[in-house]
């Protein structure tokens, strides 16, 4: 159990990477906290945890509210008896399409959940990690943020945003023992991947296989993929990892 005992948020848990994630440490002894904006999606997600003999609670959260982040880490503590590791995973993107096309509220939408939600979030975890003298936090960011592609500039600027913050927060909280890493992974096999197509209906398998065709390793990430990364880097066996931007994304970003 490689982190027994471990109390961890995961926001996006409804699907997808965070529902992945959420079953994957459930699976290796932790205690989730299965955050979503969509409490039917986290209370599957959270009943499929038990129903396996593990411990999980869900809960409803706009991860930009910052009265409901505070909430969230207030009822994990309270529920789940700590936090140990928080995920910022919820995410959020515009569809592909020239720059001047995306419209304002689109564009603080995609800073608001993918940007300011690990500020809320670190805002909260901050004391109690500071409190018991160790935490870990990780955040899903992009290989859009690494390799940016055309159509997408604001949601690459968010994940590249993210990306810059996750190595901020390493250096400036490692004296204190509080690790920060993120994810960067691929287009995946996700429902999100309609969204950026900007029609999910043409989440297909045809066009998967053609997207997957432009990897190295020819196919898309799927949940999984993350899910593993990220149990590495939440676990002891990372100790000395911080500051990591884990490209998930079968060579995409060295062709």
């Amino acid at each position: 159990m490689r982190v027994e005992g471990k109390c961890v948020i995961v926001t996006g848990a409804g699907s997808g990477f965070g529902r992945a994630m959420a079953l994957t440490l459930a699976a290796e002894g932790a205690k989730v906290f299965a955050v979503d904006r969509d409490e039917g999606t986290a209370a599957q997600v959270a009943t499929e945890i038990c129903n396996n003999g593990q411990k999980a609670v869900s809960f409803s959260c706009d991860v930009t509210d910052a009265s409901r982040v505070k909430q969230m880490v207030a009822n994990c503590i309270s529920e789940l008896g700590g936090l140990d590791i928080m995920i910022n995973n919820a995410g959020y993107t515009h569809a592909s399409q020239p720059m001047d096309q995306v419209s304002e509220d689109e564009y603080d939408r995609v800073m608001n959940v993918n940007v300011k939600s690990i500020y809320l979030s670190t805002l909260e975890v901050l004391p109690h990690f500071r409190k018991q003298g160790s935490g870990v936090i990780l955040n899903t960011a992009s290989t859009a943020g690494l390799r940016p592609r055309p159509g997408m500039s604001w949601y690459n600027a968010s994940k590249g945003a993210v990306i810059t913050l996750t190595k901020s927060m390493a250096v400036e909280l490692a004296p204190e023992q509080i690790r920060v890493n993120c994810v960067c992974p691929v287009a995946a096999n996700t429902p999100m991947l309609g969204d950026f197509i900007g029609d999910r209906s043409k989440n297909t398998e045809e066009v998967r296989k053609a997207m997957g065709a432009d990897i190295p390793l020819g196919r898309l990430t799927e949940a999984q993929d993350v899910a593993n990364a990220a149990l590495y880097l939440v676990s002891p066996e990372a100790e000395f990892i911080t500051g990591v931007a884990l490209e998930i994304d079968g060579g995409r970003c060295i062709s």
